[in-house]
């Protein structure tokens, strides 16, 4: 499947470590997104930006809903310095084969 951007999605961070959704433990590269947009097990691009880089969507949360998206990062400190960030995201792969 080609790779396609989806649209401007609010980014976000969080730090809580344990287990996300999916049940791997939380750590960097890990992206929490709203399932019904990115499905879990997708791997994304944000294509701009500091957090430009590849994540794999491995985490849900209840206020990940539609265009946003939640990046895991190790320092809590980092994490309230990301603030809120309007990004692109490009799908490189998804489980369910659709996006």
């Amino acid at each position: 499947m080609p790779a396609a951007v989806l649209a401007w999605f609010l980014a976000t961070a969080y730090c809580d470590e344990g287990r996300t959704s999916s049940g791997v433990r939380a750590q960097p590269g890990i992206v929490a997104a709203d399932p019904r947009v990115i499905p879990v097990g997708s791997r994304i691009r944000i294509v701009e930006g500091e957090s430009r880089g590849t994540y794999t969507v491995l985490d849900t949360g209840h206020r990940i809903r539609g265009h946003k998206i939640d990046l895991f990062m190790k320092s809590c400190r980092q994490a309230k310095r990301f603030g809120k960030k309007r990004v692109s995201v490009t799908v490189l792969k998804s489980p369910r084969g659709r996006l």
